[in-house]
């Protein structure tokens, strides 16, 4: 046994033990540590046969680890840690995203530094100036993934631009095309015109914003009238071919089917008649563009119209646009109102609230334009999918996001997976001399068939698109473990065990993991997805860097250490709901972790230098506290398995918390302290020291998953053989018939401390006022736990006397406190004033009075209920509802005094 030193210096021991574990290996599911046990009872080692695997959600590679990112991988990694000391082999596969339009940004920027673009550079350059980049400055956040102690095998490192991942792509890409699920089509999409790339539209976020609504008139060709539509785009009308009237319309009946005169261009737009035109909206003329608009372009379909696509790739006007060609849009759109106005065609225009789209990824307004892309038909994909969820083949947790899921995949369109970049996997499809489509694994296999095809060589020219990086991430949980080989990691840890993620990434991410999942090896990527809440600031806003309320992790290790961090976020994570983040709970958490250090300090301090745990523990002559902790150790470990294997992170925290600084140092510690300075007997001192070092090694290994560094430190200095991260968690204990009844005599003495404390604290009797204590109750454990251990009970109560009395009649001054098997009397009589204590309480109850009236009449103006967070409303309900409840238990005691 090694003293520790007075201080937890959490830098120090975090850089020591992650290069430790790091170097020999231990996170590789191939590590075989020798077990030796120093248990309860007879032990025989665990044979390690159930797998156990996380594949990690992949970064960005070009992210710094945000609260997000420090939430979703601490739970992986109690899971994964957990898992492993359980027995598991366990594989956490780590692993970081190309993360193709983001990435590609950073690059282009550093390139513009320096005078020059992509373009300058040709494809190849660029493309190998990317890599580059990613070496050199691409790999941070996998050393702020160290940082937060993270158990990941870092030999099966992925990365989503891997080789072997890329074969994966091209393979599944031909697969889905040779069934008819991958397709290429021309039709609608979100254009960005800031990146120049097509955008799904889950990648695309939708808001409100107030705008106008602007109305123009079309001539008609025969100049016997005009027709007023009603625009928010004005800018939209130069791809205008049609004005559409609801076919029971009495305004327009007449005029369906004349032809209308484009004020500034050689262009004739027709009204047509169709019955999903809204009446009420606008002058109930709508203007239809086919080519940048959603339901225009399917109106369109319907009237089979042409559709004119006005915009280049910078959503700039286009010679389709005439003499306004070259404006860019919003310049247009004031260009073309003015030119109306010059026309006498204008008239007029009203506020607006309409919603816009925005492109995720660079923000600006995204552009409805007509473009040729690649799709994936998810209709036969997502009806697998839904099936794999419904049966239970994957268990979400909590189970309300499952009629989220449902609905979203029970409306899904096809995917549109062509990107307009450089940075990712480029489509695997060659063209012929006729545009004739070759999809196929390789250039030399697209050749091959276009010679098959021609009946000659031909150039084929490849499609210099890239597939959507939500394309390669949906193979992540497969594709990193070697497929389309058929690889020993794949037969063992696929399908992995959880998926943890957040809900905003449900559709973009996890549904499409199954589709392909499903698709590819007929299996579902894994078991159960744990959907978890989002981190936010201490208003309950969301942390977002446009707020200013950003959280670095990195700056909250340092300041509180990985551990208090680590546990502070899964203490804080109830089941589908969001946490807030709390400088007063760190603390806390960080108080928890000096709590374990300094505990642990007083068990080694009081071991001898030779101290050898024995070999069956029930065999010494142990004493009631001693069962008593060695079964509330037991119902921990019981209780938190369950929780662990049903997500419930906030429950298995309080759990391992309480077991700490509630039962181990405030009760057992305090129980023993006697004992352990031999004032008793050897005997009972080489009890309490045995039973003290099994349990302070089980509570090491309960807590390691949530705070891996401070137990680990501790276990090294404790004697253990090997690391504790592959050390066995603690066995179930069996107490004898007899050991349980100490253990229960003992919680019901704990009892009765709590209830004398609670009656000193409601009579207000100063710490050093001494009590007399008297038990009523029909109980024997009581009384032999009381003749044991009289001495440290009074101590703990702060009593001066303690007796058990089944037949017991209260004294008129005594105060009352029920527990499970009887009730505490303490008499009041000789210890306070009755009339002092009295007008002290009413005192105290004016005072509250005071209090709740204000608290009522601030909680009941509508100004600040409307003004104020709603953080900030609840803290004041929950001030309120304190105060009567403390009001409420002063005004018993006045009744009780008063009697």
């Amino acid at each position: 046994m090694r003293e520790l030193s007075s201080r937890y210096d959490h830098r120090a021991i975090e850089k020591k033990w992650y290069e430790t574990w790091e170097k020999s290996g231990v996170f590789n599911p191939d590590f075989e540590p020798t077990e030796s046990a120093d248990s309860v009872g007879p032990a025989k080692r665990k044979v390690r046969r159930k797998t156990f695997s996380i594949v990690i959600p992949p970064p960005n590679v070009t992210g710094q680890l945000h609260v997000g990112h420090a939430l979703n991988h601490t739970i992986q990694d109690v899971l994964v840690r957990a898992a492993r000391k359980r027995g598991f082999r366990t594989l956490y596969l780590p692993g970081t995203d190309h993360a193709g339009i983001a990435t590609q940004a950073r690059v282009e920027k550093n390139l513009k530094e320096e005078g020059l673009s992509r373009q300058d550079l040709g494809r190849e350059e660029f493309i190998r100036r990317v890599r580059d980049w990613k070496e050199h400055s691409g790999g941070l956040i996998t050393s702020q993934m160290r940082k937060m102690g993270l158990s990941v095998d870092w030999s099966r490192e992925r990365f989503t631009m891997d080789e072997g991942l890329s074969r994966a792509v091209v393979r599944i890409f031909n697969d889905l095309y040779s069934q008819g699920l991958v397709y290429r089509d021309t039709r609608l999409v979100n254009w960005d015109p800031q990146t120049h790339t097509v955008l799904s539209d889950l990648e695309v976020i939708h808001e409100e914003m107030q705008g106008e609504l602007y109305s123009f008139a079309y001539p008609l060709a025969d100049g016997s009238g005009e027709i007023v539509v009603a625009t928010t785009r004005p800018e939209t009308m130069l791809g205008d071919v049609a004005v559409a009237v609801h076919p029971d319309d009495e305004r327009y009946k007449a005029l369906i089917g004349k032809v209308l005169r484009h004020p500034f261009l050689e262009r004739s737009i027709t009204i047509v008649a169709d019955s999903t035109v809204d009446r009420d909206f606008g002058t109930g003329a709508v203007k239809i563009t086919p080519a940048h608009d959603p339901a225009d372009y399917e109106l369109g379909r319907r009237h089979q119209l042409e559709s004119i696509n006005i915009f280049d790739e910078s959503a700039c006007i286009n010679a389709a646009g005439g003499k306004f060609a070259g404006l860019d849009r919003f310049k247009a759109r004031v260009a073309i109102k003015e030119a109306l106005a010059g026309l006498g065609l204008e008239r007029g225009s009203q506020k607006h609230t309409m919603a816009v789209g925005r492109s995720e990824r660079s923000g600006v307004i995204v552009e409805p334009m007509i473009s040729t892309q690649w799709f994936v038909r998810v209709g036969p994909l997502a009806a697998e999918a839904i099936k794999a969820v419904e049966s239970g083949a994957i268990r979400m947790i909590p189970e309300v996001r499952r009629n989220m899921y449902f609905s979203w995949m029970r409306e899904i369109k096809d995917w549109c997976i062509s990107r307009q970049l450089w940075w990712g996997h480029q489509i695997p499809a060659w063209y012929g001399p006729d545009e004739t489509v070759f999809v196929a694994l390789s250039e030399e296999e697209a050749l091959a068939a276009a010679r098959k095809h021609y009946g000659q060589d031909v150039v084929l020219r490849r499609d210099p698109d890239v597939l959507d990086t939500w394309f390669s991430s949906a193979l992540w949980p497969f594709s990193t473990m070697g497929w389309p080989e058929k690889t020993a990691d794949l037969r063992d840890f696929y399908p992995t065990t959880v998926l943890v993620t957040a809900f905003d990434i449900i559709f973009f991410w996890v549904a499409r993991m199954i589709m392909f999942g499903l698709f590819a090896l007929k299996k579902p990527p894994f078991k159960t997805v744990y959907i978890h809440g989002l981190m936010r600031d201490e208003q309950g806003r969301k942390i977002s860097k446009s707020l200013g309320n950003n959280i670095d992790p990195l700056d909250i290790i340092e300041e509180y250490g990985a551990d208090a961090y680590r546990f502070f976020l899964t203490a804080t994570i109830a089941e589908g709901k969001d946490s807030k983040y709390s400088h007063q709970r760190l603390k806390g958490y960080k108080n928890f972790i000096n709590k374990i250090w300094n505990s642990s300090r007083f068990v080694l301090l009081n071991l001898p230098a030779d101290f050898q745990p024995p070999e069956d523990l029930l065999a010494l002559p142990l004493e009631q506290e001693d069962f008593w902790i060695l079964s509330e150790l037991d119902q921990t470990r019981e209780s938190l398995e369950d929780a662990l294997d049903n997500c419930k992170f906030h429950l298995a925290s309080e759990m391992v918390y309480q077991l700490v600084w509630n039962q181990f140092c405030d009760w057992y510690i305090e129980l023993i302290k006697p004992r352990m300075f031999g004032k008793i007997s050897v005997e009972s001192q080489q009890a309490a020291q045995a039973t003290a070092h099994k349990v302070l090694k089980d509570i090491l290994s309960l807590l390691h998953p949530f705070t891996p560094y401070v137990t680990e430190e501790i276990y090294e200095h404790l004697g253990g053989e090997h690391l504790l991260t592959v050390s066995s968690w603690p066995r179930p204990i069996k107490l004898s018939a007899s050991g349980r009844r100490a253990a229960h005599g003992l919680k019901l003495v704990q009892e009765v401390v709590v209830a004398a404390r609670s009656l000193r604290a409601e009579a207000g009797l100063p710490p050093d006022r001494k009590m007399d204590l008297v038990i009523r109750s029909t109980d024997r454990s009581i009384q032999a736990v009381l003749k044991q251990k009289e001495a440290a009970l009074l101590r703990l109560a702060g009593a001066a006397s303690i007796s058990v009395q089944a037949g017991y009649t209260p004294l008129k001054g005594d105060a009352m406190s029920p527990f499970s098997a009887g009730e505490v009397f303490v008499p009041l009589g000789t210890l306070i004033d009755p009339g002092k204590e009295l007008a002290r309480m009413q005192k105290e109850i004016a005072e509250l009075d005071r209090y709740i009236q204000g608290q009522e009449s601030k909680l009941g103006n509508e100004s600040f209920l409307s003004r104020a967070p709603s953080a900030v409303v609840e803290q004041e309900r929950e001030r309120l509802k304190e105060a009567q409840e403390k009001k409420s238990k002063i005004a018993q005691a006045i009744e009780r005094y008063s009697s």
